[in-house]
């Protein structure tokens, strides 16, 4: 880029070293820049003499800057993934490093210290520090000296100093890698799905999002369209928590205006502070887009110039924190605008203004400014007149003025004496004025439309992603009504499969009855054989069928874009997501000891891709059904492979619901058929621990086990599905032997557990049932609370039936601080109120075993001693304020801590005997 900013007079008049106008750039570089410009210079005359050196000069830069890249790539350690991409379930890999708070010492730890740290939602992921380990045949500390007399009186025209300087430039571990570049060489490396993951994560920590990716290896840049479509965000717009006023959308569909800030050659106001302090409400700072005072990578960009970056404000419906009163998006171009033209160009045209902050407006940058003559967009500049040719300056914006149809209030001055806070405000000024006025609003879509008439790639746009979206939108294009398409396409759900779970319910009970009367069970097999045989008279619906077609396809990639767009598409145009906040949807939940209906859900459940796959295992339960019972032969059976479809899709990291939450019941011969076919693919590797977490909806364990591990299962109520669903974690092969297992299988209860009452009579019963359930298939349980003192009853009672059968999970009580911003940990009132004999709750749980002092030996299994570590306190989620909150450093810390007990717990043997799947089906069937 510096080349680029030299005037080629400067050589033509005699100058035989670009040190005397740039003496930054590198010895080699030097010498091959003036050899060929000297060339050149004698063939050429006039203006196109500089144009043509321009054009040469960026084709020489291209060169060197695809050095860099494979430079950078091999100081990470990613040369490997350009070919075989790095996927999402390679960095979920449980391995050593997981187990230890470890700080990279070499820049090839880098990449998985980035990943692991955004994994956990970690603010300091970006930080690329390194510590070093002093190496056994390092030079004494005295020599240092004698080393820099060598350097300094070397030969500056010898070929060997000049390398050795050249080498010194590069990243070295006392100098990290840049922040940026690590990021871009990162995703570069990676899939789709694991650039949806890291974009996700980085929108949670409320870091600035990656929008067009420089590659100079491959000389195009990719627009990250695919790469957002993960991320939902919420806010309230003004007035403040009116009716209508929740609001929750996906980012890539929402309109927003957009505000650009670029640099036009050099400048020295930094355009990411000032974007950070606009952004930041009240004298809070939060640093969404990285800046060189961080100090968490200070070296120079290698390969990351070129990259547009995008933030958001969301205002949160308080008018002393909201700094605009609707959303607001900021976009960051890295680097000078003139060395990346066509990044400029598409900021110009989707954006309501450009803030272009210079000290210099030379000749070029005039020439560049007058070709946007025809553009709509309001251009803003932002000077350092006492740094650059202040006449210069005036002179060319006497010029643009008319052209860019501006006046002389879209100039301001900032210089190292103006106060920052009345600039900020000036900035927010202008902004809001802005907004007030007819402007451009756009969408991600709208900048990735744009994108693709300048000729950028847009990542969605590959042949997979796009058959795997017509699929999708074959099938949600029927969809008119929710309730109605789930009767007329998903017909083997409803009352024919609620009834069907019920009598099975029945017949299983009456196994357990001493001497049954046998009238009674025939007369259970007969509904029963009557209901699965009307069920199997249905064939698949048309989107059923299309579904199977979907997760049958040969390519992993399509399969994987097909269920993604599923979940996107039915949560766009089936059920429409409920429009309340948070604190609303706590009073869905019926009234404690009123009468309930067990089939009815707890709050309005929205289609989604578990309802087509209930769908699949009711054919295969139906069928399975009438085969045992010689109703069917084997041999005309269809949808016999159905299981081993969905062990496909555990084994890619998608969340499948054990227990159906619909009916609240299991569908056994799904789930072992499921299990059988897992077993079969990971044929060796077969040894399992299972890890379940169990509490009250909205006491944060689906986010708890995501920011563990890396998961994906539902969070929120207004979106999260019901029953309980589990998803399959690889421990490395290198690790397998230490830990005692190949995989982990992670449970989620959802929202099973709704907190009844013993009063509640058959909703407790049931409750209590699910819970012994979970509870009995673990290893281990871990059981999160909102308040210490309200341990739901239903988790109590299990406690009391396992501990009757001698199979009891290592249990981590987890007390999650939904409320407060931040406490420093665990609280001595916390720790009492745990630790006191058990109260009513308990005691009408033992009451309902008939065991008179029942609570007495619950209190000696879950109220334990705190200093064994079986009581956790987590701090708040957040830190400050949604929806502009970034998650805090110490929730993410405190996640870190426990998940290191755990794997410890597992390492050292203290969990339950861990299984093999055989040994697993055969407890799913006896539970």
């Amino acid at each position: 880029n510096y080349f680029l900013r030299i005037e080629v007079e400067l050589l033509g008049k005699g100058h035989s070293d670009l040190g005397e106008v740039a003496p930054e750039i590198k010895a080699s570089e030097r010498r091959t820049a003036v050899a060929i410009a000297d060339l050149e210079w004698r063939e050429m005359e006039g203006d196109d003499c500089e144009f043509r050196y321009g054009a040469l000069t960026s084709s020489f830069l291209s060169t060197v800057e695809r050095s860099r890249f494979q430079e950078m790539l091999s100081l990470l350690g990613l040369e490997t993934y350009q070919v075989q991409k790095l996927s999402l379930q390679d960095s979920l890999q449980i391995s050593f490093d997981s187990m230890k708070n470890w700080a990279p010492q070499v820049p090839k730890d880098l990449p998985w210290n980035f990943l692991r740290k955004l994994q956990a939602l970690n603010a300091d992921a970006r930080n690329t520090t390194m510590v070093l380990d002093v190496l056994p045949d390092a030079r004494p500390v005295e020599k240092e000296s004698q080393m820099e007399e060598e350097i300094i009186y070397w030969d500056p025209a010898d070929d060997l100093a000049a390398d050795i300087y050249s080498f010194s430039e590069l990243p070295t571990p006392d100098t990290p890698v840049n922040p940026l570049d690590l990021l871009c060489a990162l995703l570069l490396s990676s899939d789709s799905f694991l650039q949806q993951e890291i974009l996700l994560k980085m929108g949670l920590c409320q870091f600035a999002l990656p929008l067009v990716l420089p590659d100079s290896e491959n000389h195009y840049h990719t627009f990250l369209l695919w790469a957002m479509r993960g991320i939902v965000r919420t806010w309230w717009s003004q007035p403040p928590r009116g009716v209508g006023s929740f609001r929750e959308d996906n980012v890539v569909l929402s309109r927003a205006p957009a505000f650009a800030f670029v640099r036009m050659d050099v400048s020295s106001n930094s355009k990411s502070q000032l974007l950070n302090a606009v952004l930041s409400p009240g004298h809070r700072q939060w640093d969404c887009f990285w800046h060189r005072d961080l100090n968490l990578g200070t070296n120079a960009r290698e390969i990351s110039d070129g990259l547009v970056e995008i933030s958001w404000f969301f205002p949160s419906g308080r008018e002393d924190l909201d700094i605009f009163p609707e959303p607001v998006a900021f976009l960051n171009l890295r680097g000078d605008i003139g060395s990346h033209w066509l990044q400029f160009k598409l900021l110009t045209e989707i954006s309501s203004a450009v803030f272009i902050l210079t000290d210099n407006i030379s000749k070029k940058e005039y020439k560049l400014l007058y070709s946007m003559k025809e553009s709509t967009t309001k251009y803003y500049f932002i000077l350092s007149p006492y740094r650059g040719k202040r006449n210069t300056n005036l002179r060319f914006l006497n010029k643009l003025i008319p052209v860019l149809k501006i006046d002389h209030s879209h100039v301001l001055v900032k210089v190292s004496s103006t106060d920052s806070d009345s600039f900020v405000k000036r900035i927010r000024a202008i902004v809001g004025n802005v907004l007030r006025a007819p402007c451009r609003r756009v969408s991600v879509e709208d900048m990735a439309h744009a994108a693709r008439k300048l000729g950028l790639k847009v990542d969605e746009d590959c042949e997979e992603c796009q058959k795997a979206k017509d699929r999708m939108e074959r099938i949600t294009r029927k969809i008119k009504d929710s309730d109605a398409y789930r009767r007329d396409e998903l017909r083997l759900q409803g009352d024919p499969w609620r009834k069907a779970a019920q009598v099975e319910k029945e017949f299983c009970q009456l196994q357990w009855a001493v001497d049954p009367p046998e009238k009674h069970r025939a007369e259970l097999r007969r509904r029963l054989l009557e209901l699965r045989m009307q069920q199997n008279g249905h064939d698949p619906s048309s989107g059923v069928q299309e579904f199977i077609s979907g997760v049958s396809s040969p390519s992993l990639s399509e399969k994987q874009y097909f269920l993604r767009w599923m979940e996107w598409g039915l949560a766009r145009v089936a059920q429409p997501r409920l429009r309340q906040p948070p604190e609303t949807l706590l009073t869905l939940r019926p009234k404690h000891g009123g009468p309930t209906d067990l089939g009815e859900p707890l709050w309005p459940e929205p289609l989604g891709v578990e309802h087509f796959l209930r769908e699949m295992g009711q054919f295969y339960e139906a069928e399975s059904c009438l085969v045992e019972a010689g109703r069917l032969p084997a041999g005309q059976r269809r949808f016999a492979h159905f299981p081993g479809l969905a062990s496909e899709l555990l084994l890619t990291g998608l969340p499948l619901e054990l227990i159906d939450g619909s009916t609240l019941s299991m569908p056994v011969r799904w789930v072992t058929g499921l299990l059988k076919e897992l077993h079969i693919r990971l044929e060796r590797r077969s040894r399992l621990v299972v890890l379940s977490a169990l509490g009250v909806p909205c006491t944060g364990k689906s986010t708890l086990l995501n920011t563990m591990f890396g998961l994906r299962f539902a969070t929120g109520k207004s979106c999260g599905p019901r029953g309980a669903f589990m998803q399959l974690i690889t421990v490395a092969e290198g690790f397998s032997q230490d830990l005692g297992c190949d995989h982990i299988l992670v449970i989620d209860s959802g929202g099973l557990i709704g907190g009844a009452l013993t009063s509640a009579g058959d909703r407790f019963e049931l409750e209590a049932s699910l819970a012994t359930l979970l509870m009995g298939l673990s290893n281990v349980t871990v059981i999160s609370l909102a308040e210490t003192k309200d341990i739901p009853a239903a988790i109590l009672h299990a406690f009391l039936r396992l501990e009757k059968t001698g199979h009891m999970p290592n249990y981590q009580f987890v007390y999650q601080n939904l409320h407060d911003v931040s406490v420093p940990g665990p609280r001595p009132r916390d720790k009492r109120q745990l630790l006191d004999p058990p109260g009513d709750l308990s005691r009408a749980a033992a009451q309902m075993e008939k065991q008179g002092d029942g609570f007495r030996a619950l209190a000696g299994l879950a109220f334990c001693d705190p200093e064994k570590q079986h009581i956790w306190h987590i701090p708040g989620l957040w830190h400050g304020a949604p929806p502009m909150a970034a998650v805090s450093l110490a929730y993410s810390e405190a996640i870190f801590e426990l998940k290191r007990c755990l794997l410890e717990n597992i390492r050292n043997g203290l969990s339950n005997q861990n299984k093999n799947i055989q040994q697993l089906i055969e407890l799913v069937r006896r539970l």
